[in-house]
């Protein structure tokens, strides 16, 4: 990504893989910007959006037509920085209006470098993302507009999402704790493939204490903390490239030691029982996806963000290297697998982002869960 100063009326032009353009304004940073072109549902939480590791190395598109309304605070942000490679928006709120608004979508993403682009037309994006699926996509504004042969052979050179080794760019370079709120009641350790701020709070609100690990992090780094429970987070990139994580969480389930998972986490523990992954057409991402929970039969509005899936049988359970597990939730929209649990071992895990900063929160029962889990292995 190369990038200047904020030049909100510098022309801009976005051009997808396959040819097909749109023109608008600059948004955020001048410059370029390559990325996976991707869409969000959400009509609420875009800075929650912006600054989750998962959208590392993904141009999003937003399909709520006005954003930044609220502005930006410096309670909301997942992490420490904007993650996102370029954001796409119809129409850019002109004074954000919130209480606790510092400053301007536009000012942040500007001083954080994040290239964007406004004034185009997101619905008809959106659809050619439906389909023809997610693709290589770059923005270009100011003094980096140039004709679109030119322009069409940068975006083509860019490398491409399947494939990609992600987490270790966004993890932790050192481990950390969250502490418990109120009386300590559990200890976990939390491998680190581009975990979200909330995460480990929803942890502590319920008596955790969290020791958040690298990815890189051993099974020694692990029961060093001697922990009651092992997490494993959410993450960019495609599971197929994570041998180490899938390595890390087989040793942990050899030990039986209670374990949970949330999206990439999810996609780790699908691998690490033998099952495939694959790449979605164009993923799942906002706040209002339908998923069933199996064991309840409730259905859950819930906040996704995956491009890959599991790929496990729906109508009965699978025999692994560590007993039975069966397919616990399924995305109403598609039947994609949302979520494995296993019969024999204390482990489970959803695809989907069940923190859900910021919203909804059906689905937070499942850390409550983690806790039975750990309760039950105590006693």
């Amino acid at each position: 990504m190369t990038t200047s100063t904020r030049g909100a009326s510098a022309p801009a032009v976005l051009v997808l893989e396959d040819g097909r353009t749109f023109r608008g304004r600059a948004y955020g940073a001048v410059g370029e910007t390559f990325g996976e072109a991707v869409f969000s549902t959400g009509m609420t939480g875009y800075q929650e959006t912006l600054t989750d590791p998962s959208y590392h190395r993904q141009v999003v598109v937003m399909t709520a037509p006005h954003i930044g309304n609220t502005g930006v605070n410096d309670e909301d942000p997942e992490s420490k920085r904007i993650w996102v490679s370029g954001y796409v928006v119809r129409d850019p709120a002109r004074t954000p209006s919130n209480w606790r608004s510092r400053r301007s979508l536009d000012e942040e993403l500007t001083a954080q470098g994040v290239v964007g682009i406004s004034g185009i037309d997101t619905r008809a994006l959106t659809r050619h993302l439906r389909e023809r699926g997610a693709m290589r996509v770059g923005i270009f504004s100011g003094a980096a507009v140039a004709d679109e042969a030119t322009l069409l052979a940068k975006v083509q050179a860019a490398p491409q999402m399947k494939g990609a080794d992600l987490s270790g760019e966004v993890a932790t370079a050192e481990t950390y704790v969250v502490p418990a709120i109120g009386t300590k009641k559990f200890t976990v350790a939390a491998i680190d493939l581009g975990i979200k701020g909330m995460t480990p709070h929803r942890m502590a609100e319920r008596g955790i204490e969290v020791h958040v690990l690298p990815a890189t992090a051993t099974a020694e780094d692990i029961y060093a903390v001697n922990p009651d429970g092992v997490f494993f987070s959410n993450g960019p990139g495609d599971p197929a490239t994570a041998d180490h994580p899938v390595s890390l969480m087989r040793a942990v389930l050899e030990r039986s030691t209670p374990l949970f998972g949330i999206c990439f986490g999810n996609q780790i523990l699908g691998r690490a029982l033998g099952f495939g992954t694959f790449k979605l057409k164009y993923g799942h991402r906002g706040i209002n996806q339908p998923v069933q929970d199996r064991t309840t039969g409730k259905v859950e509005v819930t906040a996704h963000n995956h491009g890959f899936a599991v790929d496990a049988p729906l109508d009965a359970p699978s025999d692994t290297p560590f007993g039975r597990a069966e397919v616990s939730h399924v995305c109403l929209n598609d039947n994609v697998v949302e979520g494995l649990r296993l019969l024999d071992r204390p482990a489970f895990s959803v695809q989907y982002h069940p923190e859900a900063a910021a919203g909804p929160h059906d689905a937070a029962y499942l850390f409550d869960r983690f806790v039975s889990l750990m309760e039950g292995q105590r006693a």
